[in-house]
């Protein structure tokens, strides 16, 4: 039951433990037990990562419907897409720290990942098939080789995510599974600001100066402010803090 300061009773505001979040007090971030899951997107500082989110992604989107639509177009918005998909799923999991809402958030997690991931793939598919069809080079630029390498780590995260938490015997026993937890939350995050990048990078590429015009200071600022709000909500006993 929560107080009238929103932290769980029996919960003083200087304990440590799995509530407490990298900025704040221990229950800032944490998932109240009758609440749903669907309040997690705004808990604490959610609402300013949405806020982050949201504007690159509309930042994307505009540029992509106001230049000429060509089969290109899916790229930026596929891959924006599933960017803004994988944010949705670190901010649904993040408050989360009963078993029942850490099943229940992973299960959805992992649904928006996989998702994500789809459209992701469906992005790296388009931009291929671009670059076979009008003999193109391929992964050259800075954007290229840094969508490349974001590509490959959004893919292993993926499959270690998804083995670590439905077979875990894959990993000898479920204690060896849970043993790299921290590891899949730390290299989650370390993706998210991959992510960030190659975007920041995609808008020195020809195309986006002659045709897209998507500002870099703009990618930057948004993808900052999506930092702001995701970081503070981090739980420093997940990541073995």
């Amino acid at each position: 039951m929560a107080s009238a300061t929103g932290i769980p009773e029996g919960r003083s505001n200087s304990g440590r433990g799995e509530d407490e979040p990298l900025l704040g007090r221990a229950g800032d971030a944490s998932q109240q037990e009758d609440q749903g899951l669907q309040f997690n997107f705004v808990i604490g500082t959610a609402v300013i990562a949405q806020v982050g989110i949201w504007v690159l992604t509309a930042t994307i989107w505009a540029s992509v419907f106001a230049s000429p639509l060509m089969l290109f177009s899916a790229h930026p918005l596929l891959n924006s897409a599933g960017i803004l998909l994988t944010t949705q799923a670190i901010l649904l999991l993040q408050p989360t720290h009963t078993p029942k809402q850490k099943k229940q958030g992973t299960n959805i997690h992992a649904t928006l990942n996989m998702t994500a991931i789809l459209s992701l793939i469906a992005a790296l598919v388009v931009i291929e098939y671009n670059k076979i069809a009008h003999n193109g080079a391929h992964f050259q630029s800075p954007h290229a080789i840094l969508g490349l390498i974001t590509y490959i780590l959004f893919f292993l995260q993926a499959i270690i995510g998804i083995a670590q938490y439905y077979t875990p015997g894959v990993f000898g026993s479920v204690a060896n599974a849970k043993k790299i937890y921290k590891y899949h939350r730390m290299s989650g995050y370390v993706i998210l600001l991959m992510s960030f990048i190659t975007i920041a990078a995609a808008t020195q590429t020809g195309f986006n100066v002659g045709v897209l015009h998507i500002q870099l200071w703009a990618v930057i600022v948004a993808s900052v402010i999506t930092l702001i709000g995701v970081l503070p909500r981090i739980k420093k006993q997940k990541l073995g803090l």
